[in-house]
């Protein structure tokens, strides 16, 4: 069974998941300085494997170039969001008004199945929030790191480059909601929740919504 250990990193307290499972870990989204990220690596005598992000927004990657120098570890994105490394939004500095995101590299990753720390993980396309917008399930621990296409009643942003309400709807309806209702959600922002809790109560999904 995975254990996920959080924290809000950067500008915007964005949720960095470090998952670890027999001493071997993965690092989700380090939107910020990670030096606490690395303490707990450290402490727990962990070895980072991969860095994942779920998009290419600022505040999801500001890490990475620390992180990957600290580590050697592995970045591992979709190419789809490359475009926006080349946008305020994805390279963040003073257009925003926070710092900028130092280059870095990354590997191509797609849908389909993989194994990362001994369990199946499911890599979705679950495009809205961004193009390249992925989220990552793992059916034995039942969890899904979503990034920023939904949240605790809510869901993510479409007005930035390359976003789209229609199809983050779709994302959702057809990457999430069939996932089984006790799958807990670990999103971007705010706290986790699950699919169950989220069919039930999002108000963007409940009947008679219009957008």
């Amino acid at each position: 069974m995975l254990k996920v250990s959080c924290f809000p990193l950067g500008p915007l307290q964005t949720n960095c998941y470090v998952v670890h499972n027999n001493k071997e870990a993965m690092v989700i989204d380090p939107g910020g300085k990670p030096t606490s990220v690395l303490d707990f690596l450290k402490k727990n005598n962990l070895t980072l494997k991969y860095i994942l992000n779920t998009h290419f927004h600022f505040d999801h990657i500001l890490g990475n170039k620390d992180l990957q120098d600290a580590t050697h570890a592995p970045i591992l994105a979709s190419s789809k969001d490359e475009f926006l490394l080349k946008s305020e939004v994805g390279r963040g500095g003073l257009g925003f008004g926070f710092p900028k995101v130092e280059p870095f590299r990354y590997e191509n990753i797609e849908e389909g199945i993989v194994n990362w720390l001994g369990e199946e993980c499911h890599i979705l396309s679950t495009p809205g929030h961004s193009p390249g917008s992925l989220s990552f399930y793992f059916p034995e621990s039942k969890c899904l790191f979503s990034g920023d296409l939904i949240f605790q009643r809510s869901i993510g942003r479409t007005d930035f480059p390359g976003g789209s309400l229609e199809e983050l709807i779709n994302s959702v309806k057809t990457k999430v909601f069939v996932l089984p209702g006790d799958t807990v959600i670990y999103s971007g922002h705010g706290p986790a929740t699950t699919v169950h809790e989220e069919r039930l109560f999002n108000p963007f999904f409940q009947e008679g919504v219009m957008f």
